[in-house]
């Protein structure tokens, strides 16, 4: 689950591309703060533990202005493609017991049957999940599966509260042996026969 991480954010009365540029320069990152039919309101904040915080998928954050605390989730980080500096970065303001829609990582685990290679068709689920407690990934076992076997995206165990917004057919693993072994196992068998 999503720890709660905590970020001081500075009200910022200047806006457009030069007062960005001087915060960046300042080791801050423009952000702007929605939702719940709230005024936006434009910050500040540390680029360097925004950096740390923004490594995680759907990071929950406390974030401090001027003393009043709200937990926000990152809905986008915009950054410089060449560079990869935080340019600006959007928060969505959350309340504790609701739901948000999140894309959370597949985790493939365990060793599918011998000769055999489990492919992995789709890196995220779409989920609903509640805001206080987002699954940092979701878990698929593909222990000693067979070839032809598939799991779909509703066949999927999904953490408490969790539901599932994706297609539930959508194939997440599929179960395959390779090409080249079966050439080669009847190259084998031909040349034995013979």
């Amino acid at each position: 689950m999503s720890e709660t991480s905590q970020l001081v954010g500075h009200a910022r009365e200047n806006f457009g591309k030069g007062a960005a540029r001087k915060l960046r320069a300042a080791g801050q990152t423009p952000a702007v703060v929605y939702g719940h039919g709230t005024d936006p309101i434009h910050v500040a904040v540390d680029t360097h533990p925004l950096s740390l915080i923004i490594r995680q998928a759907n990071a929950l954050i406390e974030l401090d202005i001027a003393g009043k605390k709200q937990l926000v989730l990152v809905k986008d980080v915009q950054k410089d493609p060449v560079r990869q500096i935080i340019e600006h970065i959007d928060l969505i303001v959350i309340k504790k017991g609701e739901t948000v829609e999140v894309e959370v990582r597949v985790h493939v685990t365990g060793e599918s049957f011998s000769g055999t290679n489990a492919l992995q068709e789709l890196n995220t689920l779409h989920l609903s999940a509640p805001a206080a407690s987002i699954p940092d990934s979701v878990e698929v076992s593909v222990e000693g599966l067979e070839e032809g076997a598939q799991i779909l995206a509703g066949a999927i165990e999904l953490p408490k509260g969790a539901t599932l917004l994706g297609d539930p057919e959508q194939l997440v693993v599929n179960i395959v042996v390779p090409r080249g072994n079966a050439e080669e196992d009847e190259a084998a068998a031909e040349t034995a026969a013979e």
